[in-house]
């Protein structure tokens, strides 16, 4: 099963079982010293795509908004044997034809990264989906706040909700955590990895 580390902030590494090793928003915490295979960028905001912190092998696929979002149309790609699909993402703060979320399929498993948002209108069919975890920002700054952040776990319906992006300037806010209230919450501290 597939590995999942929280680095902090909005930034997180995952290993699959076979060793492909995948960045998301490379950006805060530690790490990166993993040759990545895949690395995926939500936006371009300068917390969120550092690309020169994680190691790369000279095959890495480097996949951003700009390759994720073209013309309206959202696309999907098999990276280095990963599922990737981008999916809406945004707020006033982060336009809608710059930013994504990305469903990604690790060994079996669902995984919603959300990037940087508020409630997106496909968050609506997100429950069909059946996604196994859901990772949610909530700084109620650049983001959506924490009642949202709780409220649109609820919709999505995830079996586990990790709340991330908690505060600017900062890698990690337990306090802003405990407050999430999604279902089958899980709270990660920055250095913290589970298995999928």
């Amino acid at each position: 099963m597939a590995k999942l580390l929280y680095q902090g902030h909005g930034s997180l590494r995952a290993v699959t079982d076979g060793g492909v090793v995948l960045y998301l928003d490379p950006f805060a915490g530690e790490g990166y010293d993993l040759p990545a295979d895949v690395i995926l960028v939500t936006h371009q905001h300068g917390d969120h795509n550092q690309l020169q912190l994680p190691a790369k092998k000279p095959d890495c696929i480097i996949w951003q908004n700009s390759d994720a979002l073209s013309g309206g149309e959202y696309k999907a790609a098999d990276l280095h044997g990963i599922h990737v699909e981008a999916v809406q993402a945004y707020n006033k703060n982060h336009p809608k034809s710059e930013c994504v979320g990305f469903l990604v399929t690790l060994d079996g498993k669902l995984v919603y990264f959300a990037g940087d948002t508020s409630r997106t209108e496909q968050m609506e069919t997100f429950a069909q989906r059946h996604i196994d975890y859901a990772i949610l920002p909530m700084d109620g700054v650049y983001n959506m706040d924490i009642a949202e952040a709780s409220a649109c776990a609820r919709l999505i319906a995830a079996k586990h909700s990790i709340p991330t992006h908690m505060a600017p300037g900062r890698l990690f806010d337990r306090a802003a955590a405990e407050r999430f209230d999604g279902p089958g919450r899980l709270i990660l501290e920055p250095g913290e990895e589970i298995t999928l």
